[in-house]
């Protein structure tokens, strides 16, 4: 790492399923700030933990998570704490790019913790999952606009999805300072601080496809154009958003 360049590491994890019910790791492998670790799974599935080995990602940094689940594997990924976007030594944005594989009946579940936007920051996240047609996915994002009682750095968050090679969702969020007009407003987000979505890929959806409907106060799940589904929530604070969504899930098993 150097003050012009920052820090860049990247984490892969490939996730197979082997022929007597389980789910084998053949590849865990973490980068500098970016370490992985296997915990205790159950009925099939394997479970991994994103640990975060330094604060972080800073200015100028470019982190990059990739998981495959293949052969009918299980996979679930957690994060051992929220991730915190900080001002770094450069005034370049950081990055952090997410690709994710499903396989033809391989199931997914991806369920980090939040992301926290901290004042002077700037980060940049891509998130792109690539779906067999068969795949089966749970991916929550959560974005923390600040910590308490400060203001917010700047995010710009996108999200793709496709399914058997065609895209069923591509979304970009923009929040803070320097971000288009109107994104704290009444069509944006009300002066809420925190904001998320899950995606929910089933193959069953295809043919028993999601009512659009309103899920309590700032939830509302709709249908994607395809065996999917999208939950939207925005809350005051994180707390209440995780449980809005958490309900939102429930609602849909």
């Amino acid at each position: 790492m150097n003050a012009t360049t920052g820090v860049r590491a990247t984490a892969r994890i490939l996730a197979r399923g082997d022929g007597r019910g389980g789910t084998s790791l053949p590849v865990l492998a973490g980068e500098g700030p970016l370490a992985l670790r296997r915990t205790r799974g159950g009925a099939g599935e394997a479970r991994v933990m994103l640990v975060g080995a330094m604060s972080g990602p800073l200015g100028g940094d470019h982190f990059t998570v990739r998981a495959e689940v293949a052969d009918e594997g299980r996979l679930r990924v957690g994060s051992a704490a929220a991730t915190i976007a900080l001002p770094g030594q450069t005034k370049r944005a950081a990055r952090y790019d997410v690709r994710l594989d499903v396989a033809d009946g391989a199931e997914l579940h991806w369920l980090p913790e939040q992301l926290i936007s901290a004042r002077d920051s700037d980060l940049h996240v891509r998130t792109r999952a690539d779906l067999a047609a068969g795949a089966r996915l749970v991916l929550r994002e959560e974005q923390v606009l600040g910590r308490a009682g400060e203001e917010p750095g700047r995010l710009t968050s996108r999200l793709t999805v496709r399914i058997a090679g065609r895209a069923v969702l591509d979304q970009e969020l923009s929040c803070g300072p320097g971000a288009p007009g109107g994104w704290d407003g009444p069509a944006g987000l009300g002066g809420r601080r925190a904001v998320g979505q899950i995606v929910l890929v089933r193959p069953e959806f295809g043919t028993r496809p999601v009512a659009a409907r309103v899920l309590g106060d700032g939830a509302v799940v709709v249908p994607l154009a395809g065996p999917a589904a999208l939950v939207s929530a925005v809350a005051p604070d994180a707390l209440r958003l995780r449980r809005v969504l958490d309900e939102a899930l429930s609602s849909l098993d």
